[in-house]
């Protein structure tokens, strides 16, 4: 992080030759100042990229430390990205839409400072975390549960759906061997079932957060709308494809990226952070 004075005295004073030079130094970490410029110019960025809210300052605050200690503890293990990378992932983002005309020479450089870390944080992440993460058959079973919820997968599922039952009924299903059987159970507790088979993509986002998790040939519990739903087949479609393997993929990511996570806090935990403004203190 390029400072704003050369000196600077103890609890962020400047010293008298450079008073018109200097801002305000509200925190430092490892012994590198952060700046109120620098501050607002975290926040200007937050802004543009939709993240706005009453305790800005403290979480630019907080987004500056962090980026300070990933890119210390990069230069410790030899990774230091260029330039010339900094400049394409920000060109790349300039292409998907993000507008850095509102932004500063102090703004250029904060964005400048923050994909560095980005870049810096992912490449540790891919080279001494990924390598070593292993993902259980459990990890999977929540990915693809997970993508069933928010979008639905490319797979032909029948179900059998018995609507509009009293409680009493619901409690008295018992577990099918097949779809006809699920229906003979129904018909023989009163009810009218209906057998659907469509792609998992164009079910209701309801009906698959209730099936997602659901055991084939398992009864779901009642719904709002006092239906159950009982899952008899899933059956990928041609669109699969390689799938599985970008589902483990997304798996060992978020798995990575968890333990990334605690790393950066244990190293926060042993970085010198000071804080010189009082109404920073929340920061850290």
């Amino acid at each position: 992080m390029k400072t704003i004075c050369k000196f600077l005295m103890p609890y962020a004073l400047c010293l008298m030759p450079c008073v018109a030079q200097c801002a305000s130094v509200i925190a430092s970490v490892n012994g590198a100042p952060i700046t109120d410029r620098d501050i607002t110019a975290r926040v200007k960025l937050m802004n543009i990229q939709g993240d706005s809210g009453t305790d800005n300052r403290l979480r630019a605050l907080s987004n500056i430390i962090d980026d300070n200690i990933k890119l210390g503890f990069a230069a410790q293990i030899q990774i230091n990205p260029s330039d010339a990378e900094v400049k394409k992932e920000i060109d790349n983002m300039k292409s998907r839409g993000f507008d850095v005309s509102g932004l500063d020479s102090v703004g250029m450089e904060m964005l400048r400072f923050a994909t560095k870390s980005h870049i810096a944080w992912q490449m540790i992440i891919g080279r001494t975390i990924m390598p070593a993460v292993n993902v259980t058959d459990r990890d999977i079973k929540d990915e693809i549960a997970e993508l069933s919820r928010s979008r639905g997968l490319p797979i032909d599922v029948t179900l059998v759906r018995l609507a509009d039952i009293p409680e009493s009924v619901a409690e008295k299903l018992t577990p099918a061997k097949d779809c006809d059987t699920a229906e003979k159970i129904a018909w023989n507790l009163g009810g009218a079932p209906t057998r659907i088979t469509a792609p998992e993509f164009e079910l209701s986002v309801e009906t698959r957060g209730r099936i997602a998790d659901l055991p084939l040939l398992a009864w779901s519990s009642r719904g709002p709308d006092r239906s159950v739903l009982l899952v008899c087949k899933r059956q990928k479609m041609k669109e699969y494809g390689e799938l599985d393997d970008i589902i483990k993929q997304n798996a060992v990511f978020k798995r990575a990226m968890f333990i990334g996570d605690q790393q950066l806090k244990q190293l926060r935990r042993k970085a010198v952070i000071v804080i010189n403004d009082q109404n920073y203190k929340g920061a850290i």
